[in-house]
């Protein structure tokens, strides 16, 4: 899987970070694993020149690459710290992972899609990620038998928020989810302060895939 990683597309990376810093996006280390991770190579060629705008673009298989900006802002909600046990619902192309992978979380990243699975973790085993374990499943149930997490993200529109997702996440964990429709959603971040205190933050309307599987569409 060879690809070139060359002084345009890293200038383009820069230009692209400095876009997001004027969205709103403040964290460093966020930030830093942007301008890290070489967003073209999880493009179909087609789309090659225009990796580095703030679009999203369709990946196969009824799935897309999220835009910067929504990565960007799900990382900086869940504001993950070196070493944390994170569970991703929806690794898709496995940019959203291998950003969280450069920030230094082991992460854990369940995908239904087995053309995706296969696809990612071949970009995985690349670029030498060994804080990243793959998993073929149904995401909306969360991964039981490697709970509790420090913080779980979802990649996918929920039509709930899955008892599931919160049962598994640990005490003190952020769980960050687009809950609604097929067409739009908001953006939840929910704080498991103990097992039966739970807060809820509203960060605005977003619009993801649909989330499938037994507590999906």
């Amino acid at each position: 899987m060879p690809f070139e990683d060359n002084y345009r597309q890293k200038g383009l990376r820069r230009a692209l970070v400095k876009l997001l810093i004027e969205k709103g996006i403040s964290n460093a280390a966020v930030l830093e694993a942007i301008n890290t991770v070489p967003r073209h190579i999880f493009l179909d060629k087609v789309f090659l020149e225009h990796a580095y705008q703030d679009k999203a673009f369709p990946i196969g298989d009824g799935q897309t690459i999220s835009q910067p900006y929504t990565v960007a802002l799900q990382s900086q909600l869940l504001n993950p710290q070196k070493g944390d046990k994170v569970l991703e619902i929806g690794t898709g192309s496995g940019y959203q992972a291998s950003v969280l992978a450069e920030m230094g979380v082991r992460l854990y990243t369940i995908e239904q899609s087995k053309y995706h699975y296969g696809k990612a973790k071949a970009y995985f085993r690349y670029f030498k990620y060994q804080n990243i374990y793959s998993f073929l499943g149904d995401g909306s149930k969360g991964l039981a038998f490697k709970a509790p997490f420090d913080k779980i993200i979802v990649t996918a529109g929920a039509p709930i928020i899955p008892k599931d997702l919160i049962d598994q996440l640990a005490v003190g964990g952020v769980l960050v989810i687009p809950v609604g429709n097929k067409e739009k959603q908001e953006m939840i971040r929910l704080r498991k302060v103990d097992d039966k205190k739970i807060t809820k933050e509203n960060f605005g309307n977003c619009a993801f895939v649909p989330l499938v599987g037994h507590n999906g569409w």
